[in-house]
């Protein structure tokens, strides 16, 4: 990438790692904390770490579209505003029913689709596929830095002090935005079945499931995960982070070969199914073996690992397969599909959490990994894309 990418790219990537920074920090906590609100219950903490998920499904695809009418930069900032609102509101109270109603308004700031597609726009062709795994670094870090951080924030301020964190970080996120460079218009077209037929290919449905999947079984893992912590007395709140640093460093390290693997020598299909593999390993060894501190940080290296080469492939694989002129409605039906994922992960493990037992919801995210892996196993998904 030449100078002026580099930086388009390091914005980018720092406006997507400061606001899944504030998202994340709430995955270790949520449920272990979520307690503690009036009407409290399995049910509504599920909600409240996957609602985001719902209304960022349901807005992806109108500001993917929105983006492509009108530009990228003017719709960031209003997502971002709309998320800042959500921030404030869950900061402010002491009900579980209106902390699940703020997250559904942070999910409300749909943006994800629009940066994806901003980077896309800005750096040539041949640069791409670097450019997003840079994002997808970017991301990693601030994926690594929330597991650390939140439970120090959260034992010490609250689940309250952490929303007010978290607002924070989107307005540091508005300011960088400011910094990008207005863009106008990329394309008109009407918002129709025949616009939405274009984006409905096999190897684009591939991806669209893929990242669904990932998602739902991180936002049913993390209901389960801080849990099993506790009740195994594996680490305190505060120590967290001797088990999520080792785990999410060493899993950067696993990662790295398989990223090599997939974009040196094309075999990005037989990459996504070891990491599939490696992803339904994990939850088997999460759901059937006693767990102590040894245990459980060998079985979260083995699921970062997995979850972090499958999140730096598929943006790439999208930004090649996706037309230019449909890219923003294609990334918005590609980042609907996975906040449509953290929102079923989160809202069916809660309920198997209070119908059944907490080990129960492994079962559920074996259950669709496998389905995932047989699906990219006989989807003719191109080992070039």
């Amino acid at each position: 990438m030449n100078s002026a990418e580099r930086l388009f790219a390091f914005k980018i990537s720092l406006v997507m790692a400061v606001r899944m920074l504030g998202l994340f920090m709430l995955f270790p906590v949520m449920s272990v904390y979520a307690g503690d609100y009036e009407n409290a219950t399995p049910i509504l903490i599920g909600m409240a770490i996957g609602i985001y998920g719902l209304t960022q499904a349901i807005f992806q695809i109108p500001f993917g579209y929105l983006s492509d009418r009108f530009g990228r930069k003017p719709i960031l900032l209003v997502g971002l505003l709309v998320f800042l609102l959500g921030s404030i509101l869950a900061a402010n109270t002491s009900n579980i029913i209106i902390v699940v109603i703020g997250r559904a308004f942070q999910g409300g700031g749909a943006i994800s689709a629009v940066l994806m597609a901003f980077l896309a726009d800005s750096i040539s062709e041949e640069n791409r596929a670097m450019a997003n795994a840079f994002v997808g670094f970017q991301i990693g870090v601030a994926f690594m830095l929330s597991l650390l951080i939140g439970p120090i924030i959260s034992s010490r301020i609250g689940l309250s002090g952490l929303f007010w964190v978290i607002a924070l970080l989107s307005l540091i996120a508005m300011f960088i935005v400011l910094s990008l460079k207005h863009t106008k218009s990329i394309t008109y077209y009407k918002l129709s079945f025949e616009a939405f037929k274009e984006t409905f290919t096999k190897d684009l449905l591939a991806l669209d499931f893929s990242i669904f999947s990932l998602h739902l079984i991180l936002a049913a893992g993390f209901i389960v995960m801080p849990l099993l912590i506790m009740e195994n007395q594996i680490v305190s709140m505060l120590d967290n982070w001797q088990l999520y640093l080792p785990a999410v460093l060493l899993s950067f390290l696993g990662m790295i070969p398989l990223i090599i693997i997939s974009e040196k020598f094309k075999k990005t299909k037989y990459i996504l199914l070891i990491s599939i593999l490696l992803l339904i390993s994990s939850q088997i060894i999460f759901f059937s073996l006693n767990l102590n501190f040894k245990v459980f940080l060998i079985t979260l290296t083995i699921f970062f690992v997995a979850f972090n080469t499958i999140e730096a492939l598929l943006p790439s694989l999208l930004s090649r397969t996706a037309s230019s002129s449909k890219r923003g409605l294609a990334m918005g039906i590609f980042s609907t599909s996975q906040f449509l994922g953290t929102f079923t992960g989160g809202a069916i493990g809660g309920v198997i959490y209070d119908i059944y037992n907490l080990n129960s919801v492994f079962l559920f995210t074996i259950f669709v990994a496998i389905i995932w892996w047989l699906l990219i196993l006989f989807m003719p998904l191109k080992s070039k894309t």
